[in-house]
């Protein structure tokens, strides 16, 4: 594993610079452009829930290898309410903000692992797996 980079996620700005630094280490990592936009998509949905839901937190990204093969690792976390009922906010078409409700399923659909701990009035953290093909 190599560094870790985090964008701190407290304005929607941050979801920017998040989506921009997260092309960025997946250029390096060597994704062609259709998995960038496939990553910048999973970010932008990640920041974005934690710009709408908590006060702040944070996006890290990690390049991964375990000599078999290269990927991206994103982690987001967050110290906001937490879900109640995660398989319910799996649900495609379930939003509380009034969104399409693409939210966390569609960034499942993109990545090759995906794994959510939540625990309410304690935060959420989800990281998503990407592997170069």
């Amino acid at each position: 594993m190599d560094l870790q980079s985090c964008v701190i996620i407290e304005k929607e700005w941050d979801i920017v610079k998040a989506r921009q630094l997260g092309r960025e280490v997946a250029r390096e990592v060597g994704f062609g452009t259709v998995d960038q936009a496939r990553i910048a998509t999973a970010i932008s949905e990640l920041a974005r829930n934690i710009y709408l839901y908590t006060d702040s937190g944070k996006l890290c990204f990690e390049i991964i290898n375990n000599g078999e093969r290269k990927g991206i690792s994103m982690l987001s976390v967050d110290k906001g309410p937490g879900m109640e009922d995660i398989s319910q906010v799996m649900e495609d078409g379930y939003s509380t903000s009034g969104g399409l409700g693409a939210g966390l399923p569609g960034v499942q659909r993109l990545v090759d692992q995906f794994d959510i701990q939540s625990e309410p009035g304690k935060g959420t953290e989800i990281r998503a797996v990407k592997w170069v093909r």
